[in-house]
């Protein structure tokens, strides 16, 4: 038995050997070569021109849409920025005007209280002022009540002193010598 070569023919639209089977993979036959690439660059350009007509236009108004809510978004969100800052200032610039109104009214308040105690001091003293100088001349009204009242006691004592030892009172010299030890 002499070696066979294989003999490829076509058959069909495939290659095989000379007993019929088919070889290998069907697209590394070379006999199809110049059809698989003729039918490689109708595909890609029919996917290129599906892809550059109708899904890249797509995608690209999606990314510029996307793009132009980005950008709104940062600029809507630097405008809110803006405004929290000037709410902040505004509500610092309130709360600084507040402290200085509060402490404006509490200084007026003191000034009003302490007003209100130098009057009712000043009345006080006076009230005080004035009982004392009653006091003080019902003190030299009694000091003189008692003062005559102690010369006129003195003046029987020294009256019934001299009686007692035997002499006669003058009521003349014994008002002077009492008048005369009272008086300092």
């Amino acid at each position: 038995m002499a070696t066979e070569e294989p003999i490829y023919e076509e058959i069909a639209g495939m290659c095989v050997d000379s007993h019929g089977s088919a070889i290998g993979m069907p697209q590394l036959c070379f006999d199809w070569f110049p059809n698989q690439i003729f039918w490689l660059i109708i595909t890609l350009v029919v996917i290129f021109l599906v892809l550059s007509r109708v899904a890249l236009p797509r995608i690209a108004a999606i990314l510029a849409e996307r793009q132009g809510t980005i950008t709104n978004d940062l600029a809507a969100a630097e405008d809110l920025k803006a405004k929290a800052v000037e709410a902040e200032e505004a509500y610092n610039k309130a709360l600084a005007d507040a402290r200085a109104e509060a402490q404006r009214i509490a200084a007026e308040t003191r000034a009003e209280i302490q007003s209100g105690l130098d009057d009712a001091i000043a009345k006080a003293d006076a009230e005080i002022a004035a009982k004392a100088a009653e006091s003080e001349k019902a003190i030299a009204e009694i000091r003189a009540g008692a003062l005559e009242s102690i010369q006129v006691v003195a003046k029987d004592t020294a009256a019934e002193l001299v009686t007692a030892l035997g002499g006669e009172a003058d009521a003349k010299a014994i008002n002077s010598a009492v008048d005369a030890q009272t008086k300092g």
